[in-house]
């Protein structure tokens, strides 16, 4: 993340090559009074000179003024949590201002761009503002449409794509979403199979597992995902309904989604309770609410992307993922909305004078004052 410091670079390169300041200035053809003003700053030297400069030291124009449109992704991880932190802890419009400025700064790193988006559009409900989150998720969309027309990363593009449907949901157009992802609902291609099975006849033995347990998350992440949402969609019929969140809760216990993904479990508890409450099962829905209460406000903190007995093999690979193990947003948001998740949520306000309900909201409330000094 270097400013441009083409007077450093110049220093450096001429004491490299143990050239005098006079030995500089007589190959360019200026007087040593002009190097000495580039290399403390005083001065730059003028645009004509850039390609013979870059020549002569053998690097390109870019590296000779000491800019690096790109970020490493260990950069744009530590920059995330940065800002994440900041959405929780600072006005507003300080930490979106200063969003602006790095996507501006670094408007062809295309992973970070990805990245401001997403802090986007997962911040955008801070502000409590209908009209300031609509022109937050309207830039978020901006950049995830930048990315869309101008990289040729292909992965990227395609979790771009889908980002962008998402704005297009969030803005209340989800005929431009369907026409975002039509196509797009193609066959899995299970490339962890082929590609678990090339190590293993290379006896690249714990690669292959190592795939094989990636692909495995990925694909129990993602069911998990699909059958709450269908879950949701089963509530016109009570008796599908209760199978799919028979199953769903089986896979949960199977996989100890619990402790493996609470985020994913808590998705689930939420839609399981409105269900419940459509079938007029307030028993059951309260149940549900209770598991989720006693996961929110259980031992899942810091919350963080991890393995466990089974995934035993999935480190380097959060490691190798664009924000690591860190959760897309600040913990103080978190909390909240967890909490609101239930407590705003104008589905239970049929349970409002239920003593356990009464006694979830207060539990959740009391989690989002919960110290996280721990953290600093």
């Amino acid at each position: 993340m270097s400013e441009i410091n083409i007077a450093r670079v110049i220093m450096n390169k001429r004491r490299e090559k143990r050239l005098t300041q006079d030995d500089l200035a007589n190959h360019i053809g200026v007087s040593k009074a002009s190097v000495s003003k580039w290399e403390t700053g005083q001065s730059y030297p003028d645009i004509t000179f850039l390609p013979q400069l870059a020549a002569y030291f053998n690097m390109s124009i870019d590296e000779l003024m000491g800019y690096e449109p790109q970020m490493t992704k260990e950069d744009i991880r530590k920059l995330y949590n940065s800002l994440s932190s900041d959405f929780a802890t600072r006005p507003l419009d300080e930490v979106l201002d200063h969003c602006r400025g790095i996507a501006k700064k670094y408007f062809s790193c295309f992973p970070l761009l990805f990245q401001i988006g997403a802090l986007l559009l997962n911040n955008s409900a801070v502000p409590g503002d209908a009209d300031k989150t609509v022109s937050i998720i309207k830039e978020a969309k901006e950049l995830f449409v930048r990315i869309k027309n101008e990289s040729d990363d292909t992965e990227l593009c395609r979790q771009t794509l889908n980002m962008t449907a998402v704005c297009s949901m969030a803005l209340g157009d989800p005929y431009e979403a369907l026409e975002l992802l039509d196509g797009t609902n193609e066959q899995l291609s299970f490339t962890e199979t082929l590609l678990a099975s090339a190590y293993q006849m290379t006896g690249k033995t714990l690669e292959a597992k190592t795939v094989l347990q990636v692909g495995t998350y990925k694909y129990i992440v993602a069911l998990f995902t699909v059958l709450t949402s269908y879950l949701t969609l089963c509530t016109d019929d009570q008796e599908k309904f209760t199978e799919v969140y028979r199953r769903t809760q089986a896979m949960a216990e199977t996989f100890d989604m619990e402790n493996l993904h609470p985020s994913i479990l808590m998705n689930f508890y939420v839609s399981a309770a409105q269900g419940f409450l459509m079938h007029n099962d307030r028993a059951g829905a309260l149940d549900i609410l209770e598991k989720y209460t006693e996961l929110v406000t259980g031992d899942i903190w810091p919350l963080r992307l991890k393995g466990d007995s089974f995934f035993d093999l999935l480190d380097g690979w959060f490691d190798e993922s664009a924000l690591g193990t860190a959760p897309p947003r600040d913990e103080k948001n978190i909390r909240s909305s967890m909490a609101d998740a239930i407590v705003k949520n104008p589905a239970f306000t049929v349970l409002a004078g239920e003593h356990g309900f009464l006694s979830i909201v207060e539990r959740l409330k009391n989690n989002c004052q919960e110290d996280t000094s721990w953290r600093s």
